[in-house]
């Protein structure tokens, strides 16, 4: 199966374009955390080295942080390559769908589990571009054997939608403990 060009360029075996990016936000994230070992961990008095509650943890970290140094310095050092941005863009695009994961989570206890999960699957179709009736019902139905499975099947403990609130006792119990 063919790629485009995009994908082409990024995925090309020969180049690493964004390596340096990468090799930045790591080192960083690296010392940042090396940074917080003194607020996180303790040194006790008395206590063998290696039975330290800081000792393994610094030994991790500042390995962590002296690969990703080298890794920096030599993706700073080798020869510049074009395609950096684009590979940083095609980077975030992934972000977008963490992004919407989080809106699920978020409405989840407002409008219920079955109505969310309903909402959020449909909308993705639509967000990767399905228009058709029929992916529409396969979502629907990904959807509520999902909500089966997890919910009744499996009991996972999910909070009610405040809306349920709303709903005749009856019913309301019904969508608390199964839906």
């Amino acid at each position: 199966m063919p790629r485009n060009n995009t994908a082409k360029r990024i995925f090309n075996r020969d180049r690493r374009p964004g390596d340096l990016v990468f090799a930045g936000f790591f080192f960083a994230f690296a010392v940042f955390l090396v940074s917080q070992l003194g607020s996180e961990t303790k040194w006790i008095k008395g206590t063998k080295v290696f039975a330290q509650p800081t000792f393994w943890p610094a030994v991790s970290l500042l390995g962590m942080a002296l690969f990703s140094a080298c890794h920096f310095f030599g993706s700073l050092l080798s020869s510049k390559q074009d395609g950096r941005l684009v590979e940083v863009r095609f980077w975030a695009r992934s972000i977008e769908f963490a992004c919407w994961f989080m809106v699920y989570v978020w409405i989840v206890p407002i409008v219920g589990y079955l109505p969310g999960t309903i909402l959020f699957t449909n909308l993705l179709a639509v967000r990767v571009g399905y228009r058709e009736k029929k992916v529409f019902v396969a979502a629907t139905i990904l959807s509520i054997t999902i909500v089966i499975l997890f919910k009744a099947l499996l009991s996972v403990k999910i909070p009610g939608g405040l809306w349920y609130e709303y709903l005749p006792d009856s019913i309301r119990n019904f969508m608390l403990l199964y839906l």
